[in-house]
């Protein structure tokens, strides 16, 4: 079976993302569902991206905004947009779309309560969340959509068996 016949959740692989090439190793990762593989509140899980959100939450969440929306959006414009919705006090009216987004490619269940409640009142925490949901799922955020697609691509190189022949010449 190719990775372009997957599906996730009723939806093609090759509708995940802009270009079929990048979205078959996606669909793979995509496909498994599932709840969350942490809890809201097990920030200290990564104390790295912990202390990165807890100092500046537009890098970790540019991260997750550019492994969600597969490239198309880089980390450093999403970083920027949040920043500056953050100091008029609404970034979680932004950022609350993209957990809703996440959750719906590995189906996850809205817990513990609606996406924007959780953006509103636990932000740090939520973004942290989703970060470590990525990277539990195969993705890692720091790395960036590009070197993921790479990745993926050479893991795909070396699993594939070469081509066989039988012995002898017909004709």
């Amino acid at each position: 079976m190719s990775a372009n016949n997957i599906e996730s959740n009723g939806k093609s692989a090759v509708n995940m993302g802009q270009q079929p090439a990048q979205a078959a190793p996606v669909a793979a990762v995509f496909s498994a569902a599932g709840p969350w593989s942490t809890g809201l509140c097990g920030c200290f899980e990564e104390t790295s991206n912990c202390c990165v959100t807890c100092c500046c939450p537009c890098i970790t969440f540019g991260r997750n905004v550019e492994i969600i929306d597969q490239g198309t959006t880089s980390c450093a414009q999403a970083g920027i947009i949040y920043y500056c919705l953050a100091h008029v006090g609404c970034a979680s009216c932004y950022s609350c779309t993209y957990r809703s987004k996440l959750r719906a490619y590995f189906n996850l269940s809205e817990d513990p309560c609606n996406d924007c409640l959780v953006h509103c009142f636990c932000l740090p925490c939520a973004v942290c969340q989703e970060y470590r949901e990525l990277k539990n799922r195969g993705l890692d955020p720091s790395h960036g959509w590009i070197a993921n697609v790479e990745r993926w691509n050479q893991l795909a190189v070396r699993t594939t068996a070469p081509p066989t022949f039988e012995a002898g010449m017909y004709r």
